[in-house]
Formats: structure tokens, C-alpha cells, sequence
């Protein structure tokens, strides 16, 4: 067990604090782990850092007028302008929310809630939705952001706090017009994106999928459910081989499995996923990719492929007979992807720091 220790402990080197504070608190048998206190309050700091912070950024904005296209990041979007991009602010923010719901003591708690105090009022949230009502903004970040914001709302609306109670009702306009588009696009969409970046279908159906339940909004959720099985249901034989593509954040065929695995009841999933994935499939995926160059921007997509692919792979797990080779193999590789990119969190380079935390701690809570 010390030799296990030891090796882990060097793996996580990276953080700042690694010393003397345990970042990790482990089981007695070393096969789980859970973020300690320290180490929740350095992954917060990531986002917290960057959230307030509007440049270098990405604006995917289709402008109109010469009025628009001169707006600055914080003025067309003053609740997520940092982080790079609107979707890695959001999920950003969805990270800090749910840190700090699993960890009340964290040391920067106050400056956490400055900063979403900041951020999350009505009259900032007003300008966000009014954004999605332009004639060409109403795609706008379809369907990854849309995912992340339901998300961000879930985690407030399932935390009984004061401060996320008004963050909750300030988000409220832009989660029902995110909802709305979202249900006048499904009927439409005859052809679901396979790719292993943003526009991944099954990845934003499984994410609103986990809201529409929480909130028990039936009618969305039979609209998430109706679109999942005429989009996967005939489905058979993941092309494995050709993952990944070299910008890939996401699994194709694993993000798949593990939206069906919500879709449909135990029997109807082992049915559809025998024909889905085999073992050698399986065996494949687990197989950690080579990030040449984390400078990239889209070359180290790859570090975040390990952590979808590891919370992919603990939830399709559950959903397998304790007996199932596949269970075994889905558990151990959800580990060891996990571990292998934990170190590249924090690489000292931006196109990193400022979204992977949050793939990072998703995929520490979809452990247990």
C-alpha cells in the first residue's frame, strides 16, 4: 500500500500544494479516492481565476451590424465572458457551485461566492437571454453550453443554500429559453453529430436528460428520450478504431452508450449494448492517448478525453452485471484514465487551465 501511495503521490505533483497537505484522501484498500479539502479548494482556484478574466477569448458571435461587432466579451455576455470561451465560463461556474456544495469548508469560499455573486444577477443573466433571441444567436452553442447551463442549474436548484437559491432564480429565464429552443430543435434534428467535440449530440441529450428528471419536467424529458431512441436505438457495432481524432474531447461511442444507459430500462441497455461494444472495443478505449504538444489548443482536447472517458465509463459500469467482464475492465480503465491525466490539470498553459478542472471534477464525483 505504500508503494501505491508513494506512486500516486508523485503523480499528483503538480499541485502547488502537494506539500505537506494531502490532496487525496484514500480507502482502505487504495482502489478509491476522494478530493480532500485542499485539494477542492486548489481545482477551484482554476476557474476562479479566469471567470473574471475577459481575454484571450473565443467569441463565436455571427454579427449583424457594425454596433455588435464591436461589443467587448463582458458586454455581450457579462454573466460568462471568461474562461476563454461562453461554455467553459459556464461549466466553470457549474464547477464552483458543486464544490462548494460538496465541500463546505473550502478555505476560498468567500472569494467563491464574490465571484458568482458577481456574475449570476438577474440583470446580467436578462442580457444573456436576450442574446439567444437574435434570428442568427438562436444556435448559440448548440448543444454543449446549452448542456453545461442546464447542469449549472441542476447543481443550484439541488442545493439548499440562500446564495444559490437567487442564483438559481437568476438563471431561470435562460435555462427555460435554453429549453425552449432546445425543444423546437430535437423534432428537427434527423441526424445526430458523432464527433468528439462540442457538437457531440449524445453528450448534450445525456446532460439535459439528468436536469429534465431532476426538475421533473416530463414533457422535455419525453422529447430527450423520443430523440435518443430514433437518433441511437438501431445502432450497432461502434466504429472504436477510428477514436480517437486528434482534437477529440469526447468518446463517440462511449458518450453513446452511456445517454442509452439513461435511455433505456437494464434489460433494453444489455441488449443494445451487446451489439454496441465489445470487449476488444472496450480494451481499445481504454488505452490512454498521447498529447504531444499542450500548448495546442486543440491538441490537448485529449487530456479532457481522458476524463469523459472515464466518467462515461463509471456510469455505463453500473449499469452491467457485477459479473460482466466489461464491468471489471470499465472500472479499472475509468480509474486509470482518471489518474493518467489528473498531472495535465495543471500544465502552465491556458488552453488547458481555464476547462479542465471542470471535466476533472466531474469525473472524481462520477466515481462513487
Amino acid at each position: 500500500m505504500k508503494t501505491k501511495l508513494f506512486s500516486f503521490f508523485l503523480l499528483l505533483g503538480f499541485f502547488a500544494i502537494a506539500q505537506p497537505k494531502q490532496l487525496l484522501n484514500f480507502n482502505k484498500d487504495s482502489t478509491q479516492f476522494f478530493l480532500s479539502d485542499e485539494g477542492a479548494a486548489y481545482l477551484a482556484s482554476l476557474p476562479l481565476k479566469c471567470i473574471l478574466q475577459p481575454y484571450p477569448n473565443k467569441i463565436n458571435h455571427t454579427a449583424i451590424s457594425d454596433s455588435d461587432q464591436v461589443l467587448t466579451p463582458i458586454q455581450q455576455h457579462p454573466s460568462f465572458y471568461g474562461c476563454f470561451d461562453w461554455h467553459s465560463s459556464v461549466h466553470g461556474h457549474w464547477m464552483l457551485v458543486e464544490l462548494l456544495k460538496k465541500y463546505p469548508h473550502l478555505a476560498n469560499e468567500a472569494a467563491i461566492r464574490k465571484v458568482l455573486s458577481t456574475t449570476l444577477t438577474a440583470a446580467n443573466i436578462q442580457i444573456e437571454t436576450n442574446y439567444f433571441k437574435g434570428a442568427l444567436s438562436r444556435s448559440f452553442e448548440r448543444t454543449y453550453g446549452w448542456a453545461w447551463l442546464l447542469k449549472l442549474q441542476e447543481s443550484l436548484i439541488t442545493w439548499n443554500d440562500p446564495d444559490a437559491k437567487k442564483w438559481s432564480a437568476a438563471l431561470n429565464p435562460l435555462c427555460d429559453t435554453v429549453i425552449n429552443l432546445w425543444r423546437v430543435f430535437l423534432p428537427k434534428q434527423t441526424y445526430p453529430n458523432r464527433t468528439g467535440v462540442h457538437p457531440n449530440t449524445a453528450f448534450g441529450l445525456s446532460f439535459a436528460l439528468d436536469y429534465a428528471r431532476t426538475v421533473h419536467n416530463t414533457a422535455f424529458e419525453q422529447d430527450l428520450i423520443k430523440s435518443a431512441k430514433q437518433l441511437y436505438l438501431k445502432d450497432k457495432a461502434a466504429p472504436t478504431k477510428w477514436e480517437p481524432d486528434g482534437s477529440d474531447f469526447f468518446s463517440a461511442s462511449l458518450m453513446e452508450a452511456d445517454l442509452m444507459r439513461k435511455v433505456l430500462n437494464k434489460p433494453a441497455f444489455m441488449a443494445w449494448f451487446n451489439t454496441w461494444l465489445t470487449l476488444k472495443d472496450l480494451e481499445h478505449l481504454s488505452e490512454v492517448p498521447k498529447v504531444s504538444d499542450r500548448t495546442d489548443l486543440q491538441i490537448v482536447h485529449l487530456d479532457g478525453l481522458c476524463f469523459s472517458r472515464s466518467w462515461c465509463m463509471a456510469g455505463i459500469a453500473k449499469s452491467l452485471p457485477a459479473l460482466d467482464k466489461r464491468r471489471t475492465l470499465l472500472l479499472k480503465a475509468s480509474s486509470k484514465l482518471l489518474k493518467a491525466s489528473l498531472p495535465n490539470v495543471v500544465s502552465g498553459n491556458y488552453g488547458g487551465e481555464h476547462w479542465l478542472a471542470s471535466f476533472a471534477v466531474y469525473a472524481i464525483l462520477e466515481q462513487h
